[in-house]
């Protein structure tokens, strides 16, 4: 298994395709660089070379017992600096949920290291300049309960609450078995999320990006992820938006064939 060492660790990555555009695909809460199987291939086929990437402490590593940086500013450092070290210039980058967010600060932050940005139904809250409401912080509400569900040693428990969170009632127990297999591997990674120090978004940080931009939304996905979308697009100039049928806030593993598809098109496009 290829990995590259930045900031102190070991950034292990799943490859395909080779002498193509590098894109990289940065995972979601609870995921790791096999969230995008999917993906690998038919994004190889279309002639790039395809990185998905395991976040620091996510599955091949554990997340430590002691107790780690799972900080979302630590993410994108890391997200950054694995692009640096590639050493291929500008890449397009692709971060899915959670990963979406970290993919929007690298975009803020580091706008010379991309050529493209995709972002799957970024998570995350919207602050006021973008319609969200004081101290509304549901998602984080819900995903502290389920750390705390897996720190008392009920993961299966936990893992549930974050998929009818994301997903909607029963959506735990719809979850194909693999899929399923992927979060049980990072189930402690939840505890990390305690502290990950996640900011709002702003229309400021948005309007500021001038990366060219792609959404993705699942048509049948929760309220609050096409709130984000709605509002983030919203305030970035000339970015597109993509609707996949048939798909929740599990896009790219409900519907791989019209997620790549848009993938594919919006990156051909540029």
């Amino acid at each position: 298994m290829p990995s590259l060492q930045v900031n102190g660790t070991e950034i292990h990555f799943a490859e395909a395709g080779a002498g193509g555009t590098p894109l990289l695909l940065v995972h979601g809460t609870l995921g790791d660089q096999r969230s995008f199987a999917a993906q690998m291939a038919p994004l190889a086929a279309a002639g790039f070379h395809v990185m998905a990437l395991s976040m620091r402490h996510c599955w091949p590593g554990s997340f430590p017992a002691e107790g780690g940086d799972f900080r979302i500013d630590t993410h994108v450092a890391d997200v950054a600096a694995f692009i640096g070290g590639l050493g291929k210039g500008p890449v397009a980058l692709l971060g899915h949920s959670r990963g979406g967010h970290i993919a929007f600060r690298v975009a803020e932050r580091h706008p010379a290291l991309l050529r493209a940005l995709i972002l799957a139904e970024p998570g995350g809250e919207l602050d006021e300049t973008l319609g969200g409401k004081p101290g509304a912080a549901v998602q984080a509400g819900a995903f502290g309960r389920a750390a705390d569900l897996v720190a008392a040693g009920d993961e299966e428990g936990g893992l549930k609450v974050v998929a009818e969170h994301t997903g909607g009632p029963g959506a735990w127990d719809r979850r194909p078995e693999e899929r399923k297999a992927i979060s049980r591997a990072n189930a402690r990674t939840m505890i990390g999320q305690r502290n990950e120090q996640r900011r709002p978004y702003s229309r400021a940080a948005a309007s500021d990006i001038r990366t060219p931009t792609l959404f993705l939304y699942g048509a049948n996905t929760q309220p609050n992820f096409v709130a984000n979308v709605r509002a983030l697009s919203g305030a970035m100039a000339g970015s597109k938006v993509v609707e996949i049928p048939n798909a929740t806030h599990g896009l790219p593993y409900e519907n791989p064939r019209d997620f790549n598809a848009a993938v594919v098109a919006f990156l051909q496009g540029l």
